[in-house]
């Protein structure tokens, strides 16, 4: 048995919102290197464009979907425009999400539209993703949602976002279940990585923190990348990952 070849994606069509850039595009790229098909969904265009190029560079189809996360009718067409134009999706990655307005809050100062605004972005676009995934993968297939390092803990400057990633491991295990044996279900949990996002939301660009610094403690010494964290997509997307179902990965660096 050739067990490297459990890990390729060959043959497979996945969606991944929050695609065009981040962690998104780095999903988006590893998956297709691993040898899938991607459909990439975000509110921009322009971004998307960017990173169908990209892919299209490597030898897989993709296609652009404008879509905004927090509608379940953008969620049942992207799903549709996945179908009819490549293919019923066997994976699909829920990653779009964020601080709203890049600011990190107190849960007891947070105005009731930040709140619902966070809980749309963060939940709402995940259980509607796993929805419109769940309807369309008849044959089986594996969903990954991402979640957060702060879903453990207390977050004393970020409750809300944290709230929503706790939430999402929750709609992770019940999921679970319920879509089992078919459908996989499972989350992968950042710790800090370098976007345009971490920046805005913490002030801190890349010539700000040195390794002499501890890389802001993090104990393998450094802030991660996008490709860590699609590299940890493509495993539990891929077949190796066959017999792991209800689980969060910690991909943090040892936070």
């Amino acid at each position: 048995m050739n067990h490297l070849a459990s890990f390729r994606l060959d043959n497979q069509i996945a969606v991944v919102t929050g695609g065009g850039k981040g962690i998104g595009r780095g999903i988006a790229l590893c998956l297709a290197e691993a040898g899938a098909d991607v459909a990439v969904a975000a509110r921009s265009i322009a971004d998307l464009e960017s990173v169908v190029d990209e892919i299209r560079a490597l030898g897989q189809r993709a296609i652009a979907v404008r879509t905004d996360v927090t509608n379940m009718a953008d969620m049942t067409a992207l799903g549709k425009r996945c179908a009819d134009e490549l293919g019923t999706p066997t994976i699909w990655v829920n990653n779009a999400g964020g601080l709203p307005d890049a600011t990190a809050r107190y849960l007891t100062r947070t105005p009731e539209d930040r709140w619902d605004a966070q809980i749309d972005l963060n939940l709402k676009s995940v259980w509607s993703g796993s929805i419109t995934a769940a309807g369309l993968m008849t044959e089986g297939g594996a969903i990954v949602n991402i979640s957060s390092r702060t879903a453990i803990g207390p977050q004393k400057r970020n409750g809300p976002y944290a709230a929503s990633k706790a939430a999402t491991n929750s709609l992770t295990q019940t999921l679970s279940v319920e879509l089992a044996p078919n459908i996989r279900v499972n989350a992968i949990a950042p710790g800090p990585v370098w976007t345009q996002n971490f920046e805005e939301s913490t002030g801190l660009t890349q010539e700000q923190v040195s390794p002499d610094e501890g890389a802001l403690g993090v104990p393998l010494g450094r802030i991660g990348t996008v490709e860590d964290i699609g590299a940890a997509v493509v495993f539990m997307a891929s077949p190796a990952a066959s017999w792991i179902t209800g689980q969060c990965l910690y991909v943090d660096g040892g936070v």
